[in-house]
């Protein structure tokens, strides 16, 4: 055997491996969710960010079920949207039974619904899915238990690790993820978050780089860097090579290219924020998130001609996960819709 011949691969290297895995994955279809932010009250009190229960600076809103369900028709005057992601911060005094009826509003205009609210009882879980939500965000955040605790003081790692066995039984796609450049974090804990993907095999993998937030106590914190979100993106395709896999906002705001760069590093799903103007600036989990003033039309026809650049384009229909047994449901609507 020959010695000194192994070298490191290069970021170069990784990237092709798996852009090359995510064509064979998912395909070179980019899926488009339009995201509606409809409150940023939180019970919680994250470190890092700005909807933090703490930050009396924060400017609290709560769109009622019918702006809700407006926001996505006045979307949908725009663009043909089939998935709309429904997002707060944890907010408990948001009725489950009102959620629930802007979920039935929004499958009524033919889409599917993503829902990310944070950790909720099981019975809201089972109430929502029941009301035809079909997909729930609910990121880990770190895989280290210590820095979970250290930086989200009001809940634990097992409570979410809980919640993400709860969606799974009630037979949501889930999905999951991280945050890369946290305070604290090393390549240990890293190796952990990946390891926790892989066990976890979600739907879709979502991977933010950390964006200090000036009202948080981790104001004066370094971000995180695009290349190594890059990285772990890159990792967590050949890992997990049929999830679904967004260029976050996050990345974008700390690199202009971020959402290229991801999308040539393994990721194939794009977030559109939908979310009504006069709201839109006080979900302000990081600073910079709300990056466009373009209106959806114009944004959907900058995004075609980015996307076309990469050789890629927007997929049809709602895009569920190629895993069974949604993958023989997507093959369906997608007949169904003459695509």
């Amino acid at each position: 055997m020959m010695r000194g011949t192994a070298k490191a691969m290069t970021d170069a290297e990784l990237f092709a491996l798996a852009d090359d895995a995510r064509r064979r994955g998912v395909g070179d279809g980019i899926h488009i969710r339009a995201i509606i932010e409809f409150s940023s009250y939180c019970r919680q009190d994250c470190l890092y960010c700005g909807l933090r229960r703490s930050n009396s600076a924060a400017r609290r809103y709560r769109m009622t079920p019918a702006e809700i369900v407006a926001a996505a028709q006045e979307a949908l005057s725009f663009f043909p949207f089939a998935t709309f992601v429904l997002q707060s911060g944890e907010d408990a005094a948001y009725d489950a039974r009102a959620l629930a009826e802007a979920v039935r509003g929004i499958v009524s205009l033919g889409a599917v619904v993503t829902l990310s609210v944070g950790q909720r009882p099981y019975a809201d879980y089972d109430l929502w899915r029941a009301a035809g939500a079909d997909r729930y965000l609910l990121k880990f955040e770190t895989a280290d238990p210590d820095l979970f605790a250290r930086l989200k003081p009001t809940t634990t790692l097992a409570e979410r690790l809980q919640c993400l066995s709860d969606l799974r039984r009630l037979g949501y796609q889930v999905g999951t993820g991280n945050i890369v450049g946290l305070p604290g974090q090393t390549a240990e804990t890293l190796a952990r978050d990946l390891a926790l993907l892989v066990e976890l095999d979600p739907e879709m993998a979502s991977v933010s780089p950390f964006v200090p937030h000036p009202a948080t106590p981790l104001a004066g914190a370094a971000p995180g860097t695009a290349d190594d979100a890059l990285r772990f993106i890159a990792r967590t395709r050949l890992a997990l090579p049929l999830a679904h896999i967004p260029a976050t906002t996050a990345l974008s705001v700390i690199d202009p290219r971020g959402r290229e760069r991801a999308l040539r590093a393994g990721a194939n799903v794009v977030m559109v924020d939908v979310t009504p103007a006069r709201y839109r600036t006080g979900y302000d989990i990081y600073p910079g998130k709300t990056t466009t003033e373009l209106g959806t039309a114009a944004l959907m026809r900058r995004l075609e001609r980015e996307f076309a650049r990469l050789g890629r384009r927007i997929a049809p229909g709602p895009g569920h996960s190629p895993k069974a047994p949604w993958g023989a449901k997507e093959a369906g609507q997608r007949c169904g819709m003459g695509s």
